[in-house]
């Protein structure tokens, strides 16, 4: 059983590696007591035990591990819930009031409350045993049958980082066209602040990180990772204080945020996804990528089509006999998937109008979209669609219907990004009029994929409220009114596949995997830089949602073979233009997808091995191998000028040791353990790149 509860008053939480331990404290504190590796035996375990004040100016609260910090008493360590109550009370003396515990669904629930404002917060946990991950999320309730309470923060939860060791944190960061770059930074004394305030999840923080002391790599390391299931503004707060001590809270950012519970209401904030290992980065990531696989995809064991695009071949320009002719060379190139861009719906001639009338422009497609839909059929490829729906230009007719349904402020002018504003999702009637366009398009025209994005970043959050309610609230009830009718729709059509891009990478994370099957991770398509972005990206996420394409960009400097690979890691794509290119190009174009499809079950489904560091060597290797260790593949890129060819050694760190492998390509035959100690020597010019295969013999 993965939760053990003694006396009532401490709880322990296992899973296959990891424990985390949380428990009373004598003076009544929820503490939690232990992180880490999973012990032999419970009562093994450190208890709970009160702290003291060292001098006047610091309390026990300093060095206090505590599981839910509020703002209350003496108290100066980053709370993860401010309130403020009807008399201007700004603080919560919580007690324990019960706990409830279900071994068959892995669930534990503490209860805290305040007697004197009859406030709730409940604090969930979740333990997926075999999958190595723990999940928590806290629900607040305020009971006061006459008096609103308002909620100024409220995270999901708050961490404390064992010992006094000098902790450094692995994440992300970038900007749209120069995702998920790798950042590995000291913590110092003082706070370390990753957010968004974008209303997404954003290109520049990513809410999934890493901490660690010491040293790690990617096969050893002790290491804590936590991952936010959160799509719109989030905070995370790494502080190290005086005493030595690191904690980390994480949730809701609460940058212009406003919560007014009324009367007996609820608030359930978004989960955290954390584990533990002291087997490296790659361990985190093979957890996470199990994990994502297993419990968040909407299609988890579908194998992901390879796809065409015709953004970039046809741009706005989008019309019935085009399409048709780029549906044909696609599918005559072993496309599985033909999927139509912007331009295609009414009056979208460029991105300064249309967006918000999502029904076929009458003048490009005459007898509506199920002809072209029809046509792809017949190829055996399946349909696919762009849509925007969270946006709307000015001129458009439904802007024209309804402009208050923007996000603005009365007397404010709007601010346009790429000519649009936002649709405030929050509004019902906003997500009832889009469920019925959407579900509209996907039944008329027998459509089985949908690319869902998002063009711009937010400005003038205003919301008129008719419940007179604070317009504070938006960046919470916008993202929850993404998700609800995103779910809606998956529930209307639960054979269609969704994918998310907000202008590449702005809405990755744990949470909108919940609704999407794979992600565009990055509007820039160069191999070269895409390499990097990807390694990035797989710290956390799974190849089975990183789609990739094939494009023009950085063909003066690397060829189509080159680009062909470093898109077949991921979810095969092709966004180029294929009325342009040769027959030679298109016979490259053939092999590559024919060779993917034959390997396609390890790349989505297999675990990921990142053999050499793109950040490290102008040489870079991948591998993938599937669960019993019997086959896989090697990716290796030469991003060197030098056109003559050298001799590269990769060690295969993956393989069994006692069996026999051999690599395509090579007449040697060795057990695991000579190849991983003597290395695969492989032949690369420059600007190349190899694909291997291999098999346990």
């Amino acid at each position: 059983m993965p939760i053990f509860e003694i006396d009532g008053k401490l709880w322990l939480l296992e899973t296959k590696h990891q424990a985390y331990a949380i428990g009373f404290t004598e003076k009544g504190f929820l503490v939690n007591t232990y992180w880490g590796e999973r012990l032999d035996n419970i009562r093994n375990y450190p208890l709970p035990r009160d702290h003291f004040a060292s001098d006047s100016f610091d309390s026990e609260f300093e060095t206090l591990p505590e599981e839910f910090p509020v703002l209350n008493g003496m108290k100066f360590v980053e709370p993860c819930l401010i309130t403020r109550f009807f008399d201007g009370t700004r603080d919560l003396e919580l007690d324990f009031e019960k706990f409830e515990l279900d071994p068959q669904a892995n669930f534990l629930r503490i209860y805290l409350s305040d007697s004197v404002y009859h406030f709730r917060v409940v604090l969930n946990f979740r333990v997926y045993e075999h999958e190595d991950i723990i999940e928590k999320w806290i629900e607040i309730e305020n009971m006061d049958g006459v008096n609103d309470a308002i909620v100024k923060r409220i995270f999901s939860g708050n961490f404390c980082l064992g010992g006094e060791h000098d902790y450094r944190i692995i994440h992300t960061w970038g900007k749209w066209f120069n995702e998920m770059n790798i950042s590995d930074d000291s913590l110092i004394h003082g706070k370390v602040v990753l957010e968004s305030r974008r209303l997404t999840t954003s290109h520049h923080h990513n809410p999934s990180v890493i901490f660690y002391p010491n040293k790690i790599c990617e096969s050893h390391g002790e290491a804590y990772a936590i991952s936010l299931g959160w799509s719109g503004n989030w905070k995370l707060v790494a502080e190290k204080n005086s005493l030595e001590k690191t904690r980390v809270t994480v949730g809701i950012n609460d940058w212009d945020f406003e919560l007014v519970l009324k009367p007996q209401q609820t608030f359930q904030t978004p989960p955290i996804y954390f584990s533990w290992t002291d087997q490296g980065i790659r361990a985190i990531s093979h957890t996470f990528h199990n994990f994502i696989q297993s419990h968040l995809l909407p299609h988890p064991n579908k194998p992901r089509k390879v796809l065409y695009n015709s953004w970039e071949a046809t741009f706005f320009n989008v019309n019935l006999v085009e399409q048709k002719k780029l549906a044909e060379m696609a599918a005559g190139v072993g496309v599985e998937l033909f999927v139509v861009d912007d331009g295609w719906f009414h009056g979208r001639n460029s991105d300064q109008a249309g967006l918000g009338d999502w029904w076929h422009d009458a003048k490009k497609f005459p007898n509506g979209l199920q002809p072209l839909s029809d046509f792809v059929h017949q190829l055996g490829m399946d349909f696919g669609l762009w849509i925007e729906p969270e946006m709307v230009n000015p001129d458009s007719n439904l802007y024209r219907l309804h402009p208050d349904w923007v996000l603005h402020f009365d007397k404010r002018k709007q601010t346009l990004a790429r000519n649009q504003c936002i649709l405030n999702m929050a509004i019902p009637g906003v997500q009832e009029y889009l469920f019925e366009k959407i579900a509209s398009l996907i039944e008329d025209n027998d459509i089985q994929f949908i690319k869902w994005d998002m063009n711009r970043n937010v400005s003038e959050p205003g919301w008129d409220r008719e419940d007179g309610g604070s317009s504070c609230e938006i960046w919470v009830r916008y993202v929850e009114g993404v998700y609800s009718l995103w779910q809606r729709l998956a529930m209307a059509f639960p054979r269609v596949l969704w994918q998310t891009c907000s202008g590449g990478g702005g809405r990755i994370d744990t949470g909108i995997f919940r609704y999407a099957d794979q992600a565009w991770l990055s509007d820039n398509t160069d191999p070269l830089k895409r390499i990097f972005i990807q390694e990035g990206y797989s710290l956390f996420y799974p190849a089975l949602t990183m789609e990739s394409w094939v494009t023009e960009s950085g063909y003066e400097n690397t060829p189509l073979d080159f680009r062909f690979l470093v898109s077949m890691s991921g979810v095969l794509g092709i966004g180029s233009n294929l009325l342009h290119w040769s027959d030679t190009e298109m016979k490259i174009a053939k092999k590559w997808i024919h060779v993917y499809k034959e390997h396609r079950e390890i790349i989505q489904f297999g675990r990921q091995y990142r053999l050499i560091s793109p950040r490290e060597s102008e040489v870079s290797a991948i591998a993938y191998q599937n669960d019993d260790c019997s086959k896989g593949v090697l990716f290796v890129y030469n991003r060197k000028m030098e056109s003559e060819s050298q001799t590269v050694i990769i060690y295969p760190l993956m393989l069994e040791r006692n069996k026999v492998y051999q690599f395509d390509g090579l007449e040697n035959r060795q057990s695991g353990a000579d190849w991983m100690q003597n290395g695969v020597p492989l032949v690369l010019s420059g600007f190349s790149a190899l694909f291997v295969p291999y098999n346990m013999l």
